[in-house]
């Protein structure tokens, strides 16, 4: 492990809904707009049509950012650079093509960052696969594949494994970070695995079952999945600093579900907004962030008190949050940039 600091990294869900036809205007200047604030606490600037996901590098200082646009072919699709100082464009790299007589490419979803190893890894879920592409350079390492309908990616660094969710067929498969290879896969009849978690300390993984309104626990050492109740349709999961606890996005529930992880139970429900879809936890203060969706917002939760502390607008259709120190990133699908691209919100939050 390098000197940067272990935390537990933790990815929220994929909303599948994308606009069909669309295009998607790929280049490495594309936020060059300046920002406008679309809240008490918050920035935002457009990027690019099609975001799903973000992902946080401290070693580079740099927000991964996925798009797609459309359904298969999906021919328009991007890994972008982006500085999350100005929230403008470094780069954009374009995934490998697929299919020569469609022009489709291996369109990116989910996204996670290795600083230990300065790569990043996407879900492709439209082709059942996840890659690996180089932070420094963007060049494409790897793709990996048999994991049906890919939605989610975490990286534990201490123990060299990158996890995937399998929502087509209920697995979760581990690959060693260093060599790509496949070193763990376990699947669960009937589970719809969605975010995905991991606690670093002890290498444990916990999946959200969506339709089955459960946490999936897999244990190092183990091939026997432990179930955790959860709320309703959990679609994102994210972890205390000290792994105890996990937090659920719920969709149907309309909210957050605090977890007992050690005695498999649910201990709180907060109602955060309709939609609720991706969960993030900060770090210092403890606060958890739910994105809801339908209501197009972000909720900075008080887990011990089970009360929300305070709500951010955003963009229509907020997508995804990743948190990095005091400062929360959400990408939407709002399409509300001057050429109707999506946008990317900064939210610094207080203590």
């Amino acid at each position: 492990m390098t000197s940067f600091i272990r935390r537990i990294r933790r990815t929220a869900a994929i909303a599948v809904a994308a606009a069909a036809g669309s295009s998607l205007a790929l280049t490495g200047t594309a936020s060059a707009h300046s920002p406008t604030a679309t809240g008490e606490a918050a920035t935002s600037a457009p990027l690019t049509k099609g975001l799903y996901q973000s992902a946080y590098s401290e070693r580079n200082h740099v927000l991964w950012t996925t798009a797609a646009v459309g359904r298969p072919p999906v021919t328009r699709s991007g890994l972008l650079k982006v500085d999350p100082r100005t929230l403008k464009v470094k780069a954009t790299y374009t995934p490998p093509v697929t299919d020569e007589a469609t022009g489709a490419v291996e369109a990116v979803y989910g996204v996670a960052v290795d600083d230990e190893h300065n790569t990043v890894w996407t879900t492709n879920t439209r082709n059942n696969t996840v890659a690996v592409y180089s932070q420094r350079t963007g060049k494409h390492l790897a793709t990996l594949p048999d994991v049906a309908h890919a939605r989610e990616i975490v990286v534990d660094e201490r123990h060299d494994t990158v996890w995937a969710s399998g929502f087509g067929d209920g697995s979760l498969v581990a690959f060693d970070s260093r060599t790509f290879k496949e070193k763990k896969r376990i699947t669960v009849d009937g589970a719809t695995p969605t975010g995905l978690a991991v606690d670093e300390r002890s290498g444990t993984a916990y999946a959200a079952d969506l339709n089955n309104d459960r946490i999936i626990q897999a244990s190092p050492g183990s091939t026997d999945p432990r179930f955790i109740p959860a709320g309703d349709a959990p679609i994102s999961i994210a972890l205390s600093k000290d792994g105890r606890t996990a937090y659920t996005a719920d969709q149907n529930g309309a909210g957050l579900s605090v977890v007992d992880l050690r005695k498999g139970a649910v201990t709180k429900s907060v109602t955060t907004g309709k939609g609720a879809l991706s969960v993030a936890t900060e770090q210092r203060s403890g606060r958890v962030l739910v994105v809801n969706r339908t209501d197009a917002t972000v909720s900075v939760v008080d887990p011990r008190k089970g009360s929300v502390v305070k709500t951010v607008p955003t963009g229509a259709n907020p997508n995804h949050v990743e948190v990095a120190g005091n400062t929360a990133y959400v990408v939407d699908k709002s399409g509300t940039g001057p050429a109707g691209e999506d946008r990317v919100n900064r939210i610094r939050l207080g203590h």
